[in-house]
Parts: C-alpha cells; structure tokens; sequence
C-alpha cells in the first residue's frame, strides 16, 4: 500500500505528539526487534522508532531494513527518529483521508 501525500501529511500530524515505541539498541536490527517492531505496528498502526546510527547511511540502512521486514510504509524520517505506519487488516485503528 502507498501513501499518497495527503495521507502522509495525516499521519505526521498525529505523530508528532507519540513517544518512540521501539527503540533500536548496540546489536542493531535483530530478529526479535522485528517481532516487537510487528506486534507494535498490529496493536498502534503507527510507530515511532528511535534509531541511534553513526551516520546518515547507516540510519537509512536499519530505516529501510525495518521498513521491508514488516511490510509497513516510512512516514517520515527526522534526524535519528523514524515513522512507520501499516494497516491492522482485521482491526483498522486510523482513519485515513482519501
């Protein structure tokens, strides 16, 4: 599912106030991580993650590896913090916009 610009607009406004709810520790992105990182986007829909890289493309690395391994969509990036959004199928939390 894409997110069109509007939707990502939505999305990032209701992020602003969330904590970081996964937050990516010294082994990096690991196994368990990930399933944390599922059950999260399963129970919220959207989540915030905290990733604490050396530099810029190695942020984006964890970023697009987490992204791929739960199939969600990135909302936004800022500095070391990351928005992950993906639809509860039997259970929709957000109302998107059209």
């Amino acid at each position: 599912m894409s997110l069109s610009n509007s939707q990502r607009r939505y999305l990032r406004g209701l992020a602003h106030d969330l904590k970081p709810v996964i937050l990516v520790g010294a082994k990096g992105v690991t196994e368990a991580l990930i399933q944390e990182f599922s059950l999260a986007l399963d129970h919220h829909e959207l989540v915030k993650v905290r990733i604490p890289a050396e530099d810029r493309s190695e942020f984006a690395a964890h970023a697009a590896q987490l992204a791929e391994a739960t199939k969600s969509e990135t909302v936004q990036t800022i500095g070391r913090t990351a928005v992950y959004f993906r639809r509860n199928a039997e259970k929709p939390v957000i109302a998107l916009p059209r």
